[in-house]
């Protein structure tokens, strides 16, 4: 009863943040998400495939991936970047369905940066093992929009660059 208790102030106490901030900070705090693409298997062109990855992300909360040339996945970003990332804030509750969860929409980017290597194998340390493999690459998610449900009403598309700690919900949420 008391563990259940301290679940509901905790969604009472994000009830209180702008939503883009509980977007935020989901996305920091989530190691794993689903990762959404556009399949291109014969027999189900189009049909969207989903599939575990791990993630780290940028200080503005920007997600990066690794993934393998060789996964289904990266093959179908290959052919098209359109991708949708599922954060999943609700491990442990007794009602999942009032927790929180936010789908990232956006195009996957593979990306050289350095900084974005480090950020991910700090995040990932056992990831330095494959992460040098030539069919191995890093991407980012150049987010278009975000759908946050934060519990039973509270519901809301956001806009990527609020999200992403580049809007005024950001500067008002620190």
């Amino acid at each position: 009863m008391q563990e259940r208790d301290e679940k509901r102030r905790d969604l009472r106490h994000e009830a209180k943040e702008p939503p883009e901030a509980t977007a935020r900070a989901l996305i920091r705090t989530c190691a794993r998400a689903t990762l959404a693409s556009v399949l291109r298997r014969d027999f189900a062109v189009g049909w969207p495939y989903a599939s575990l990855v791990l993630v780290a992300c940028r200080p503005d909360a920007t997600p990066i991936l690794l993934l393998s040339d060789l996964a289904d996945h990266s093959k179908n970003i290959m052919a098209d970047d359109r991708v949708s990332l599922l954060f999943d804030g609700t491990e442990g509750l007794a009602e999942p369905l009032a927790g929180t969860r936010l789908t990232l929409v956006g195009h996957a980017r593979e990306t050289t940066e350095p900084s974005d290597r480090a950020l991910y194998l700090a995040r990932h340390p056992s990831a330095a093992r494959y992460a040098g493999f030539k069919d191995f690459r890093f991407y980012r998610i150049d987010a278009v929009g975000a759908h946050l449900v934060a519990g039973f009403g509270r519901i809301h598309w956001l806009d990527a660059k609020d999200v992403l700690g580049g809007g005024p919900s950001a500067a008002r949420a620190g």
